[in-house]
């Protein structure tokens, strides 16, 4: 092929792999995907096996990677719980960029229940923490709600280290489970990295889906 020919291909863009936090349920990148789609980049949201007692991080970590498929080139943004599973992946997936949304960080043996005293972290919250800014009209299309397993919680954080991929952190600056300042702390002292603001709360891709896409779209440089 000439270099006139090589020169004039039109760049295939990654595949973003959408992970949810906890209930596992695709439907919240709902909003999400057309709007990644609209922008030329292709989207897969991953469904999880939330309410399974047998499943623990090695079952959620198979469903992303099975939702993937084949892609040759994967941008994984990982929401809330979500932060347990995605880094998992990096090693057995074309990651380019992991790119973490209000999630958890996890340190290596540290179980998910843990992470909250360990963080500092208030676990307690009512469901008005994560939707108080999500539309009443997007909440009414919500699937029946899963009761998410305790089982990933109680396993410890498998991974000798955080995976040697480059790795982004967004927070919502009106999220109120894990506030920015929250995220912060937590975000420099276990990865050395910044935050990133971005519009919404804890359910971004809900409530901010324009705003968000054009966050990540733009994380491709």
């Amino acid at each position: 092929m000439s270099s006139r020919a090589r020169a004039g291909r039109t760049p295939v863009p990654p595949t973003f792999v959408l992970v949810p936090g906890a209930g596992g349920s695709a439907w919240y990148w709902s909003r999400l995907v057309p709007e990644l789609e609209r922008r030329g980049v292709p989207a897969v949201a991953v469904d999880l096996p939330a309410d399974d007692d047998a499943a623990g991080l090695t079952a959620y970590a198979d469903a992303v990677v099975a939702a993937a498929g084949d892609a040759p080139d994967v941008v994984l943004v990982a929401q809330s719980m979500g932060g347990l599973t995605a880094p998992l992946v990096c090693d057995r997936l074309p990651v380019r960029l992991l790119v973490l949304l209000n999630a958890m960080v996890p340190l290596p043996g540290e179980t998910g229940g843990d992470w909250w005293t360990a963080t500092g972290h208030d676990v307690e919250a009512s469901g008005e923490v994560f939707v108080h800014d999500v539309p009443a009209e997007v909440l009414a299309t919500a699937p029946p709600q899963r009761v998410q397993s305790g089982t990933p919680f109680a396993e410890p954080w498998p991974l000798p280290a955080w995976p040697d991929v480059p790795t982004v952190v967004l927070a919502g600056r009106d999220d109120r489970f894990f506030p920015v300042d929250f995220q912060r702390r937590v975000a420099a002292e276990r990865l050395g990295l910044p935050v990133t603001e971005v519009p919404g709360g804890h359910l971004a891709a809900l409530a901010r889906p324009v705003e968000l896409a054009e966050q990540l779209v733009a994380l491709l440089g």
